[in-house]
């Protein structure tokens, strides 16, 4: 398998996606979340770094340009199939072993909170090999070692083409922890979304 390449071998079913994003995220999530039809099955939870200051508009922009629920992470809300849950900002997200959102106010990760580390490790722990993370453009090293996790624990792991990303910081920090199963385009990334409810579906 060529691991630059949108044909991911062996793809299995998987019971959540979570993705990693900061500078240059917002453009990346929504190519990749475009091709996302009424009915999605799966839940997809994201972090995006964005200043703790402002209070995010994440979820309402992005209800309005997709055909999927958008929510704000809220701490104890159960994970619904078919939504897409943005972290609020100033708060990790983490997942629990009851498949609801803890948030937490402990110290920034990589100068981030909240910080995709904490998301993709915790979401490991709990779903395992049934888990698809994805990391994105981005400017430091956040992510890397929370992908590293996934693959240890049997899930999926993709980063985005660095030669694509607006800023490639984060998807190289990630190459240079692990081997993912994918480097893939937004496009790419775009038609493994469906391809993974797909396959979750039959």
């Amino acid at each position: 398998m060529s691991v630059k390449n949108i044909e991911i071998a062996g793809l299995r079913p998987v019971k959540a996606i979570v993705i990693g994003a900061s500078a240059g995220g917002v453009e990346a999530l929504l190519k990749i979340f475009a091709d996302l039809k009424p009915g999605y099955a799966l839940p997809i939870i994201v972090v995006l770094h964005i200043p703790d200051e402002r209070r995010s508009q994440l979820a309402s922009v992005f209800e309005q340009r997709l055909l999927i629920p958008v929510k704000e992470v809220l701490d104890k809300q159960p994970i619904t199939p078919g939504t897409l849950y943005f972290a609020a900002p100033g708060y990790h997200v983490s997942v629990e072993n009851d498949f609801s959102f803890s948030l937490s106010r402990e110290d920034r990760v990589h100068h981030s909170r909240p910080s995709i580390d904490y998301l993709f490790e915790s979401a490991a722990d709990v779903y395992q090999h049934a888990l698809a993370a994805i990391l994105l453009t981005g400017a430091n090293q956040d992510g890397a070692q929370g992908l590293d996790t996934v693959k240890q624990l049997g899930g999926l792991t993709v980063i985005q083409d660095p030669d694509e990303a607006c800023i490639s910081t984060m998807p190289l920090a990630a190459l240079e922890r692990c081997q993912p199963d994918g480097i893939l385009p937004l496009k790419g990334i775009a038609r493994l979304l469906v391809e993974l409810e797909r396959i979750e579906c039959h």
